[in-house]
Order: structure tokens, then sequence, then C-alpha cells
């Protein structure tokens, strides 16, 4: 008998050893010895494919969702606005000056990183928000750590609300051409439960730890005082409720935030090349790259080929009992977003109940461990920067609960309203 890995073609078998590759930088972060990212694996892969021809340029275009970069693109101009205007650092010094009760604090920190994230892209809000919260915090002698997780915690679960609160909501939303306020009425509810554990988890995580407060420091937060533009923050509110307004028309989403963003470089004290530097093009150009792996793995034909293999044996993630230890295992090996990004490269068409079960699951997942969602990788990483270490262990003793918790709701929740069948 003939071996069967012999009858594979060379090129199916290099692409592969590529795609596996990639993903095992995806959940490792980085190669040892190599100083190269996530970002870095994913584009060296894609040019790799081309390289080989496993991939044509006309094909890469065709691979990539180009209306999902111009949601991200356009809600990352928006965002640089409200930086601008020195909103992030003024909410961020306000909210750690603003109670003097610890449980009060955090229940600000949860509250306002939730619901920024919500409206705005939950990476952008914690990396504009966790430098400045260190400070203030470190100069109220409170330890910074717990308000941490509760920034990163409160933004996965409150941008789960949305279809533009994260990146792979905006992916999903984009697949499914899903409607953003039927989107917000289904996984609105299981954000806010969730918004709730994160609060309650770490409370109880954290009580009597949290440092004694210094009030008299309040004052300043040992930061310099932040001058808020109130002219350039009105324009990014005003184009915030412009984009809701849209969302309820027939113009695509992706039309309508690149409008937005259009009208936020017209300006006549904000230089455009400013707020074009303040893009994360590294998120973009990875979206890109592992669009284009995907597709090079999928013209091999081996996706379709497995997922027609789940489907006769019953185990496509259209149900609860198939989708959650997916989600949950997906996202903290390889991260929320390229698990979203391979599931629905594999699985094309899922029913409309099933991408807001995966949208919400795979966002509450991201909580578990620190390399679950790129928002908890962001809060590490400018934390370490501000002086303020957050290890493993620390946010997983009250990661896996409030994942578990919020996770176990929010299947209740989609389980009960018909939206995803049990098993």
């Amino acid at each position: 008998m003939p071996n069967p890995v012999l009858t594979v073609p060379p090129m199916t078998l290099t692409v592969v050893a590529l795609f596996v590759l990639t993903y095992v930088g995806m959940a490792l972060g980085r190669f040892p010895g190599l100083r190269i990212d996530r970002t870095g694996i994913a584009l060296v892969a894609a040019i790799l494919l081309l390289a080989i021809g496993a991939l044509e340029s006309g094909q890469v275009t065709e691979a990539i969702d180009f209306p999902t970069l111009f949601i991200l693109f356009g809600l990352m101009v928006l965002s640089a606005q409200y930086a601008a205007s020195g909103f992030y650092d003024w909410c961020a010094l306000r909210v750690a000056q603003a109670a003097r009760s610890p449980a009060r604090l955090l229940a600000v920190t949860v509250a306002v990183g939730g619901g920024l994230s919500a409206v705005l892209a939950n990476d952008v809000v914690v990396f504009a928000m966790t430098p400045m919260l260190c400070v203030g915090l470190l100069a109220r002698r409170l330890d910074p750590r717990p308000y941490l997780i509760g920034l990163a915690g409160a933004a996965n679960a409150g941008s789960a609300a949305t279809v533009i609160g994260n990146p792979q909501n905006i992916l999903i939303g984009q697949m499914g051409h899903l409607d953003f306020w039927r989107f917000l009425a289904v996984c609105g509810v299981p954000a806010l439960v969730g918004l709730l554990v994160v609060y309650a988890v770490v409370w109880l995580a954290w009580r009597g730890r949290f440092g004694e407060p210094d009030d008299g420091a309040a004052g300043q937060g040992g930061a310099e005082p932040v001058t808020l533009d109130r002219a350039q923050l009105g324009k990014a509110v005003v184009a915030t409720l412009v984009l809701l307004g849209l969302f309820t028309t027939d113009l695509p989403h992706e039309i309508g935030v690149l409008l937005v963003a259009g009208a936020m470089l017209i300006s006549r004290r904000l230089a455009s090349r400013g707020m074009l530097g303040m893009v994360d093009w590294h998120l973009l150009v990875l979206f890109a790259a592992l669009f284009a792996i995907n597709h090079a793995l999928k013209l091999t034909g081996l996706p379709a080929e497995f997922v027609s293999g789940l489907e006769a044996a019953g185990w496509l993630p259209d149900r609860l009992a198939v989708m959650t230890p997916l989600a949950l295992a997906a996202s903290n090996s390889i991260g929320n977003v390229p698990a979203v990004i391979l599931l629905l490269a594999a699985w094309p068409l899922p029913p409309e109940g099933a991408l807001y079960g995966l949208a919400i699951l795979s966002t509450l997942a991201g909580n578990l461990l620190i390399p679950g969602s790129l928002a908890n990788i962001i809060v590490v990483e400018r934390a370490a920067a501000s002086g303020v270490r957050l290890g493993f262990l620390e946010h997983a003793r009250c990661g896996i609960p409030m994942t578990l918790l919020s996770m176990g709701f929010a299947v209740l929740w989609l389980w009960g309203t018909g939206w995803m069948r049990l098993s």
C-alpha cells in the first residue's frame, strides 16, 4: 500500500508547513532567538507563499477582506481624534483620581474601559489609557495591577457588545453582514454581565491588597496636568454620533466609517500625518497577512475536506457544546483574532446565530490568559514600560474565574434566547 503522505503534492506540504509555523508563532508571540513578533511572522509567511508560487498577487488581493480593514482603519483614525484632543490621558488620569475608595475606583476603571471599548476598538483604548492610569495609581500608593486586570477584562467584555468593539467582531460583522443594532441587542446583555463579573472577580481576588490610597496625591496624580482640547473632543464626539446614525441606514458600514475618518483628517489644527501616525498599521498588516495565509491553505482543498468531515461527524461549531470549548482553546492558544480569521476561512457559511456566538464567546474567552487577546498583551507591555509588572499567574488568578463565569452566562443567554442550540 502506498504511503498516503507521498501522494500529497509538495506544494501542499509546503503550504501546510508555513501555515503551521505561522500559527505556532501566533501562539508563542515570537520565535526563540529572533526579534520577530506576530505581525512579522505572518508577513514573512505570506511573502514566502508568494515567492514559491502558492499564491499569486491577484489571489492575495482576492483573499484580503478590504471592508474589514477599512472599518478597522477608520475607527483607528476616529480614535486618533480622541487621542489628539487629550481625551484618553485626561480620562485615565481622572479615573486614577476619581474615588477615595479602591472599590469605587475599580468600578470606575471597569465602567470607563468597558464603555469606551464598546464604541471604539478595545485595543486602541487600552493602549492609550494604560500608561497614565499607572502613573496616577502609583502616585496614590495603590497597586496598579488589579486595576490593570480590571481594565483589560473590561475592555474585552465591553467590546463584545458591539460589532465595532474589537477586530474579531468587525470581521464577523462584515462576513455575516450583521446589523449594528441587532448585534447590540443579542450581545449587549452578556457583555454587560461580563463587566459585572470582571469587577466582582477582581475585587474579591484582590480585596485587602489594593494598597492604602494617598488622597493627598490625588490632586495631581504624580503626572503633569492634562490639557483637554474641548473643541477637538467635541469634533470626535459629533463624529461618533454621526457614525452611529449611519449604522441605522443602508449605507455599508465600511463606507460610513471611512466617511467619518475622512472628515477627521480635515483639520486646521491637527496634521493628517500626525493622525495617520496613530493608526496601528501593524494590526492591519497582521490581518492582511493572515487572510493571505489562510487563503493559500484554502486553495489546497484541505479546509473544505476538514469541514466536511466535521459536518459528517456532527461536530460543526454551530452548537454551544462545540463552539464554547473551541473558542476557549483557540483564543488562548493562537489568540482570539487569529482564531476567528482561521475559523471563518475554513467555515465560510455559518448561520447567523453561530456568528453571534463566535463573537461573544471568542471575545470573553480572551480574558482567560494574557495571550488570549491583543488587549491583554497591550496592557501588560504598556504597563511594563511604565514600571509595573503584571505577571502571567497574577492575571490568570482573575482571568480564569471571570472567563468561565461570563462565558457560562453567555452560553445560557444564547441558548435561552434561541440563537444557538446547546447540543
